[in-house]
């Protein structure tokens, strides 16, 4: 009877497990860049958030670059469907300036505080959650040497080998504000003629001011010796099996690309999409993709491995050229129409 009795207790205590409805599960929409860094920071961020979070699945979307994703937001206004969004800086401002954001502030992450000052910009809804700087990339089987000056690309060993952006495009902007501020220059914010200046001696030594496929593939395929681009991209490239790739962020100094993470205002999923941010932005999430994709922390929290800290961001954040993109963003065209007249045509 004893044995029977403690069958029929099993089984209604099984029943009753099973009985119980499942936990209710919230979908978060995340809206971010695709390829690589759309793999390694699934791996690294967004899949420990939902191990640690098991109520919330995160939906990874990828409208295109950053204008691409601030476009679907504009196009879902009045029906948002993106919870989270991140973007370039300069063009998440744009979008918080349109009304599109709801404030990151201490009530959505305590994290906030703990930012670098580059990551925050005073007026406007978002919150710096990668820096990328800018590096000299070059093939190390012509280049045995880590350049430690900008002034490597007037080497001759790289004479008509160099591939650069030209303006409009961000990379070819800011070599013209490291170069203004190595001539003397000193409010690149609104002037950027020393930059021009050094450019007009640097353009007969270009082989071209639009690589195709990219900077990173003709260096691989050893098309060029040398050019200016981001530092975590060149990191990946260089790990690639027999890359003749490699970088270096010269003693000069560097700027920040940055990208921002953003809340969308009237979002289905507001209350989960605050988790997901203060997640983003912790110590521990930025450590493990800043170690996996080499892109800068924006928490000052984060303490990397030696290797990782060698090969992002410069230690010292004092090298980091303080730059406001929105006011560049004024002079683009004026810059634009100097590099077109004065730079390129330069070129021989």
């Amino acid at each position: 009877m004893l044995k029977i009795a403690r069958r029929i207790a099993l089984a209604t205590i099984a029943g009753g497990l099973m009985a119980t409805p499942a936990l209710a599960e919230t979908t978060v929409t995340f809206a971010g860049y695709s390829g690589l860094y759309q793999d390694l920071y699934t791996k690294t961020v967004i899949d420990p958030f939902m191990k640690a979070n098991p109520d919330i699945k995160v939906v990874y979307f990828t409208p295109g670059n950053s204008a691409a994703i601030l476009g679907a937001l504009r196009a879902q206004k009045s029906a948002p469907q993106i919870d989270v969004a991140m973007m370039d800086i300069s063009i998440a401002k744009a979008g918080s300036d349109e009304g599109l954001f709801d404030p990151i502030d201490e009530k959505v992450t305590s994290h906030v505080k703990d930012l670098y000052p580059q990551a925050l910009m005073p007026g406007a809804n978002l919150a710096g959650m990668t820096f990328d700087s800018l590096v000299l990339v070059y093939d190390k089987t012509v280049v045995k040497k880590a350049p430690t000056s900008w002034r490597a690309l007037w080497d001759p060993s790289v004479d008509r080998k160099i591939a650069l952006h030209a303006a409009p495009d961000i990379l070819g902007i800011a070599l013209t504000v490291v170069l203004d501020k190595m001539a003397g220059g000193t409010d690149w914010n609104h002037n950027l003629d020393k930059g021009v200046k050094e450019m007009e001696t640097l353009a007969p030594h270009v082989m071209t001011w639009d690589p195709k496929p990219d900077l990173w593939g003709m260096i691989m395929a050893q098309q060029a010796a040398m050019g200016v681009g981001y530092n975590a991209r060149s990191q990946v490239f260089a790990d690639q099996p027999n890359s003749v790739l490699a970088a270096s962020i010269p003693d000069e100094g560097t700027l920040f690309q940055i990208n921002a993470v953003t809340l969308v205002k009237n979002a289905p999923q507001s209350a989960a999409a605050k988790k997901l941010v203060d997640y983003m932005l912790s110590p521990e999430a930025q450590k493990r993709f800043a170690e996996a994709m080499f892109y800068g922390p924006t928490n000052k929290k984060v303490v990397l491995t030696p290797e990782a800290q060698k090969r992002i961001s410069p230690s010292d954040m004092s090298k980091v050229i303080d730059v406001d993109w929105l006011a560049l963003a004024a002079i683009r065209d004026k810059l634009t129409q100097d590099w077109r007249r004065r730079v390129i045509p330069l070129s021989r």
